[in-house]
Parts: C-alpha cells; sequence; structure tokens
C-alpha cells in the first residue's frame, strides 16, 4: 500500500546518497578510465585496483557516515532495521566492480546474470510479501534485486584483471577526474532523489508512495531508452582515444534517432493510457499516481537525449565539466520547483519540478555542443516520428470505449498504437526502423 511502499522508497533514496558518497563518480569513470586500458592486461589490472581501493575507502568512510545518522537522527531511527538492509546496496556496489565490466563489453554475462537474480527476486517478493507489515521484507528483497548480483561479479573479476597488489599504485592521478565525475553524480542525484527525501520530509509517506508508483514505470521505460547510450560509452571512448571521429560522430548520430524513435512513442502511449497502467500495476489505491505519472512521461525524451548528448558525445571528449554544469542547473532548478510546488501540489509537484528539470539538463548540454548538434540532430526526420506517433493515436483512441478491464484494454491498444507506429515508420521508410526489419529478414531467411 501507498504508506509502506512510502517508507522503503524514502529508505531507498536517503541511502542513495551515502551510496553516491561512496561510489564517488566511479561508476561513470571507472568504465572510460578501463576502456582505453582494455587491451593491455597489466594497465588495466594496475587501473582496476587504483579504482577500487578508492572505492573501498569511500565505502568506510559512508558508513561511518550512516551509523552515525542513525544513531542521531529520530526520523531514521524509528526504522533503523530497514535502513541497515537497504544501505547493503552500497557494499555490493563497491564489490560488484560493474564499471570493469561495462568497459570490458561483458553485456551477456551482465544481462544473464541480472535476469537470474530478479527471477529470485520475483519469487521472494510471492512468497514473502502478505501485508503491510512486511515492508522491512520488501526493501530487502528490492536490494537483492538491484545489488546482490554483484557478488558474482567480485568471484568472477579475476578473469579480467589480476589483484595480486602492484608495486607504485598511483591512487591521486584518478582523484581530480572523479571528483568531476562525483560532482555529476552528485548533482543528478539530487534531482533524481531529492524531489522523494523532500515528499517524505513535507509531506506523508503515502505521497511519496504515489510519487514513486509513477516514478517506478517511468524508470522501466527510460532503462529502455538509454541502454544504447550505456552499452556505446565504452566504444566511443575507444573511437575517441584512437582518433576515429568519423566513426564516433555517425554512432551518435545513429543513438539520437534510435532514442527519438523509442522514446516518442513511449511518452505519447502513456501519457495516454496512465490510468490504466496505474491500475494495472498498482490497484486502484494509486489512483493518485495518474496525474504524477502523465507529468513526468516527457522525461523519457529529455533524459534519452541528454544521455547521449552527456555520456556518449560530451564525456569520450573528455568534457565532463560541462556535463557538470548541466546537471548542476537542472538540480537546482529542481530545488527551487519543488520548494515552491510540493507544499501545495505534493505529488504532482514532485513530477512537474524532475520534467523541468530534466529539459534545463539537455537545454545546457545542447548550448555545450552548438557546434556539432546541427552535425548530430540535423539528420533525424522528425515529421516521420511524429506523423507515425499520430496514427497510433488514432487507431487505438477507441479501446477503453470498449469496457474489456484494465489489461484487455492496454494490450489491445498496446498492440494497436505500437502496431501502426511501426507500420507507418515503413511505409515513410525511416532509416533506423528499415534497417532493422531488413536485418530480421535476413536472420529469418538463414
Amino acid at each position: 500500500m501507498p504508506e509502506g511502499m512510502g517508507r522503503v522508497t524514502f529508505a531507498t533514496s536517503l541511502i542513495a546518497y551515502f551510496n553516491m558518497f561512496a561510489q564517488l563518480g566511479i561508476p561513470t569513470y571507472g568504465i572510460r578510465a578501463c576502456a582505453r586500458v582494455r587491451d593491455d592486461r597489466e594497465a588495466l589490472s594496475r587501473t582496476v585496483q587504483e579504482i577500487f581501493l578508492v572505492n573501498l575507502l569511500m565505502t568506510v568512510l559512508s558508513y561511518l557516515a550512516l551509523v552515525i545518522a542513525l544513531l542521531f537522527v529520530p526520523r531514521l531511527r524509528a526504522d533503523r532495521t530497514l535502513y541497515l538492509i537497504v544501505s547493503l546496496s552500497i557494499l555490493f556496489n563497491t564489490i560488484g566492480m560493474e564499471w570493469l565490466y561495462k568497459a570490458l563489453e561483458q553485456y551477456t554475462y551482465i544481462t544473464i546474470r541480472s535476469i537470474i537474480f530478479k527471477c529470485i527476486a520475483v519469487a521472494a517478493m510471492f512468497l514473502l510479501v502478505h501485508t503491510q507489515k512486511d515492508y522491512v521484507i520488501y526493501g530487502g528483497i528490492s536490494i537483492l534485486a538491484a545489488s546482490a548480483s554483484n557478488i558474482f561479479n567480485f568471484i568472477n573479476a579475476h578473469r579480467f584483471a589480476d589483484f595480486k597488489l602492484q608495486e607504485g599504485l598511483d591512487l591521486r592521478r584518478h582523484l581530480k577526474p572523479v571528483l568531476v565525475f562525483f560532482g555529476m553524480s552528485f548533482a543528478t542525484m539530487i534531482y533524481l532523489h531529492l524531489d522523494t527525501v523532500m515528499l517524505g520530509f513535507m509531506k506523508t509517506d503515502a505521497d511519496v508512495g504515489y510519487y514513486n508508483t509513477a516514478v517506478k514505470i517511468k524508470t522501466i521505460l527510460v532503462s529502455v531508452v538509454t541502454s544504447l547510450g550505456a552499452v556505446l560509452l565504452p566504444r566511443c571512448s575507444y573511437y575517441v582515444e584512437h582518433g576515429l571521429m568519423e566513426e564516433f560522430r555517425r554512432i551518435c548520430r545513429k543513438a539520437l534517432n534510435f532514442v527519438y524513435i523509442l522514446a516518442l512513442p513511449l511518452m505519447v502511449y502513456f501519457i495516454i493510457y496512465a490510468a490504466q497502467g496505474i491500475r494495472f500495476l498498482s490497484g486502484p489505491a494509486y489512483d493518485n499516481s495518474v496525474i504524477p505519472m502523465k507529468i513526468i512521461m516527457p522525461t523519457l525524451l529529455f533524459i534519452g537525449l541528454s544521455n547521449i548528448l552527456g555520456i556518449q558525445v560530451l564525456i569520450p571528449l573528455g568534457r565532463e565539466k560541462d556535463v557538470l554544469i548541466s546537471e548542476i542547473a537542472g538540480a537546482v532548478v529542481d530545488l527551487i520547483i519543488n520548494f515552491l510546488l510540493i507544499p501545495k501540489y505534493a505529488s504532482a509537484g514532485a513530477a512537474f519540478g524532475t520534467t523541468v528539470a530534466e529539459a534545463v539538463v539537455l537545454a545546457v548540454q545542447c548550448y555545450a555542443l552548438k557546434e556539432e548538434v546541427p552535425g548530430l540532430f540535423g539528420p533525424i526526420r522528425y515529421w516521420k516520428g511524429l506523423l507515425a506517433a499520430l496514427g497510433g493515436v488514432l487507431a487505438s483512441v477507441w479501446v477503453p470505449q470498449l469496457g474489456r478491464g484494465t489489461f484487455l484494454t492496454l494490450a489491445i491498444s498496446a498492440v494497436m498504437f505500437f502496431g501502426v507506429y511501426g507500420i507507418l515508420l515503413l511505409v515513410f521508410r525511416e532509416e533506423l526502423l528499415t534497417d532493422i526489419y531488413r536485418q530480421l529478414l535476413e536472420k529469418i531467411r538463414r
């Protein structure tokens, strides 16, 4: 129910700040640093050892700060067990060294490992969570799904790097770039979790639960939209390191087109069918999540595009400071809007703040890349996506009138909307979709 969900979400968001200090920007910096020396095992091993030691030191300091907070802050002391369980994510993220696996493009391993643990978590949810009092168990299962698989990362890491400590390790050479990435993480964390934390302090646990339900759906969709950007970061860093700039620009243009073609229909569909989506996934108790979900859906497009410009373009080019400036701007805007709107509009105000903040991040990054933007965005045929999305709306807007229940309404409308959207893009000969269609046909023939 909203109150129990709100407690777990508040705890997760608060622990995310301690996790951010422990990670110190390493999840992104580590990918770039390891990708550049991926072909030299000795250099890679040295880099991994140095980054891991920095990460481990910060983890110890972060846990010390958390213990002090649990002892002296009444709001946290009341749910101490929940916070301690959720804080396991700090340890798991440190020993997991996900940045090493992403730098080496070990995505098959990452995917299989993640799916296995998420399936275990789903089974545990049905077996162990039955009443509102089980919210602590739910918090533990959430950590199991998100982070526990990192134990296997730690065990498996010796395949790619040697962990026998080398002489003359230089931790200081990583501090300056890591601090820049930490600034980026800090700014991002503010506008990703500040709304939840502010809701928890300024309103009720139920309001946090309503907001979190909308955010969860958005997060799932964002992970789909941004998947390509995360995968391509090590590849882009490799191209820049070896001076293959034309390949770098080609892959960036393709990624931006991918985001636009994918994010646009998801955004439109889940604005139209927000009520049905909320009721199907969470039940009628979460009807107050519908408006926040509609407000927050445009972030699919904003985050998708800024993810490519920031993670895939600016960072490989060594322009982390521009990404940091964009995220600080977004954090400041989010903070101001939250203070103004949360007291009156609660979860809807928090959703509006997040949407505006993401738009500001994208705008600042576009300005930083003003010389590159025409070449990156110019080839995208926006009218094709817009007309195809309009066709999808017209093809599915009548479905709720059938009165067939939430699940059937979503199923039928999704088939109609995305089916017509895809067909129209093929009719318009949209380049990316046409390439995918051609490759699928070739595989079927084989």
